[in-house]
């Protein structure tokens, strides 16, 4: 028994955002069966579960090409983005949406809602009555490629009035709340070459316009701030790291603050998107998410001035996302843990008592899901899981298992230890999965996070190598092999050219040629890898070095590679370009692309065709059968065709 591909495209997902809604709670899902549209639903209060979002709709957008926080429930209409024009839309349940912007080249994202005189970023602010007064306040980008502009605007909800631009103060902008008293806006900015993991600066300005004061970060020192809140009329809560650790700080308008959380703990994350809440306000108390990378629990600061203990709460969900949404009495957020998948859960801040809002999945048989390890070796952070017992016997041939180490994308992110059928597809027919946090992965504090400065493709191989020979030298595996997506997929190839330990290689959109990828590249990274290699020109020869592309010839095994073709972050040619120097220096290789998909796997029919196709080239390199799935080709010869294929989808 086994799970299957179509199990892991209907369910592997999560929701992105949480709204509490006057009485109701309010998520998005993926929906792979309707094109890997994101669809917007809601629970009443009498339990039922809805969709508000029509067919066709799609409430995503790509503001910093990642996107932004895309939709706000209002008064019980729906204000979002819709991903095929960009514009802002209102619409009511049932009802077709309404544009509320105006036709053009802008981009929309990191949705907050300022009406009746209170804004924040918890969604509240609702009032009774039927009119839709009020502004969405959000990042405005115009432009495409690096050629970009990027302010904050005001939006009026009744689509008449004129759109106002409050901010354009730096090159990138989030976190956008206006004071409830509506006379003073707090924001996040930075600018390249900075991160905004590395550096970023939290400001206030009078709304009507003036000079901006910097709270945090600029002079007062290189910071990470990624999320802030009104506390009062004289202070904000903020999640920073001058510690070295992201903790919630109190920080005055005079640019005083104090840590509330002094702790070897992360309470926020890399912004990889804008609009993520890594805590909320629960009337005078803070609901956040905290921990590490192995663990990041939900916890309840009941008095947070005087230092009070963190009560965690959520029972069983070790790992939450970074969205939250709290009223006075509940918290509304998505927890997961290695037995549960991603569910929008409510929480009693009192009680501690969680409540699950979606609607259940259906999952694969309790003895197909993997369980899994948290070991440390020499030094590095890894999730190991086991392969399933009869699977790894059969395809290990009585001996060690095939292990697969995976390489997760950023490369600032980590991997979370918690139920995921990718992993439990390849675990139920026995091949084992270890997740890699390398050095320079997010949840394990600054100092971790920072070993990969100027030493991607150095310290994330040498790292993925390290966990590689353990599991041999251990007696676990008998041949490991590399898979990852976008940055992961650069380390995986990396390894495969710089490294003799793995017998072969899966990159999904992933990176080959860095040089040229920091030409191609989409304008938030555009200046990424001067942190993470070196500024160019004058550290070229770490990129030649360092290059896939550059070095083919010394291949320690064949390489399967898939790119969506409408990928703007890792341009296809990427691939395209390292399946091409293989051929030439005689490697091996298959090549697969898929239309209509962007940087990752949205459509069904994708997720499935890349899971079997991934599988079949794992029974090629591992020496197993898989009749289940449809054969693969390796090609070795450049041909023009030769190894390439293109998904339908």
């Amino acid at each position: 028994m086994s799970i299957h591909a179509s199990d892991v495209a209907r369910t592997d997902d999560h929701p992105l955002w949480v709204e509490i809604s006057g009485d109701e709670a309010w998520w998005d899902e993926s929906r792979p069966h309707e094109g890997g549209r994101r669809c917007v639903v809601r629970r009443t209060a009498s339990g039922t579960v809805e969709d508000v979002l029509p067919q066709g709709w799609n409430a995503r957008n790509r503001v910093i090409e990642y996107g932004g926080r895309s939709w706000r429930a209002h008064r019980g209409r729906l204000i979002f983005t819709n991903w095929d024009d960009g514009r802002i839309y209102v619409c009511a349940p049932g009802e077709e949406p309404v544009p509320i912007t105006p036709e053009g080249p802008a981009r929309y994202g990191d949705l907050v809602v300022h009406a009746s005189g209170h804004a924040n970023g918890d969604g509240r602010g609702e009032a009774p009555g039927d009119a839709l007064d009020g502004e969405v306040l959000c990042v405005r980008e115009i432009g495409v490629g690096r050629d970009v502009t990027r302010d904050i605007v005001a939006v009026p909800l009744d689509g008449v009035s004129p759109m106002r631009s409050l901010i354009k103060s730096h090159h990138f902008l989030m976190n956008p709340r206006i004071l409830p008293d509506g006379q003073h806006i707090a924001w996040i900015g930075w600018n390249h070459p900075d991160m905004p993991w590395d550096a970023t600066e939290l400001c206030v300005a009078p709304v009507e316009g003036g000079p901006y004061r910097i709270l945090m970060g600029g002079e007062n020192g290189r910071v990470s701030v990624v999320q802030a809140e009104w506390r009062d009329a004289g202070s904000l809560y903020a999640v920073a790291d001058p510690t070295g650790w992201w903790n919630i700080h109190l920080v005055g308008l005079d640019g005083a603050s104090r840590d509330l959380t002094p702790m070897d703990q992360e309470f926020g994350d890399a912004s990889w998107r804008i609009g993520n809440t890594f805590f909320a306000l629960a009337g005078h108390r803070i609901v956040a998410m905290h921990g590490t990378g192995d663990e990041r629990r939900l916890g309840v600061i009941d008095d947070p001035e005087a230092g009070t203990p963190i009560r965690d709460v959520g029972g069983s969900y070790t790992f939450w996302t970074p969205t939250l949404s709290a009223d006075g009495r509940h918290v509304v957020g998505v927890g997961a843990s290695p037995y549960r998948p991603h569910e929008v859960v409510r929480i009693d801040v009192e009680t501690g008592e969680p409540t699950v809002l979606s609607t259940g999945k259906r999952l694969p048989p309790a003895e197909l899901l993997p369980t899994p390890e948290p070991v440390t070796i020499e030094g590095v952070h890894v999730h190991l899981y086991a392969p399933h017992g009869s699977a790894a016997r059969e395809n290990g041939a009585g001996g060690p298992a095939p292990y697969v180490v995976f390489v997760h994308g950023g490369p600032t992110s980590s991997a979370a230890p918690v139920l995921d059928l990718t992993v439990a597809y390849f675990t139920s027919r026995g091949i084992g999965v270890a997740e890699v946090n390398y050095g320079g992965s997010s949840g394990y504090g600054r100092a971790y996070r920072e070993r990969l400065r100027h030493n991607w493709g150095v310290v994330d191989v040498r790292d993925s190598e390290t966990v590689a020979r353990w599991l041999i030298s251990s007696g676990r595996a008998a041949k490991v092999a590399i898979r990852g997506g976008s940055a992961g997929g650069w380390t995986s190839l990396a390894a495969l050219v710089h490294s003799d330990v793995f017998c072969g290689a899966v990159s999904h959109y992933g990176i080959s040629d860095p040089e040229g990828w920091a030409a191609e590249t989409h304008d938030f990274e555009s200046r990424y890898l001067d942190g993470l290699i070196g500024p160019l020109p004058e550290t070229r020869a770490r990129y030649s070095d360092r290059s896939p592309v550059l070095h083919a010839a010394r291949a320690s095994g064949p390489a399967l590679l898939m790119h969506g073709l409408e990928d703007a972050v890792v341009d296809p040619s990427q691939s395209e370009r390292f399946a091409e120097a293989l051929a030439r220096h005689g490697g091996r290789w298959a090549y697969r692309t898929f239309p209509g998909e962007q940087h990752g796997w949205r459509r069904e029919e994708t997720i499935v065709a890349v899971l079997e196709t991934e599988l079949a080239f794992y029974g090629l390199i591992f020496g197993f059968p898989t009749p289940e799935v449809p054969p693969l080709t390796l090609e070795g010869a450049l041909d023009g065709n030769a190894g390439r294929t293109e998904e339908k989808t």
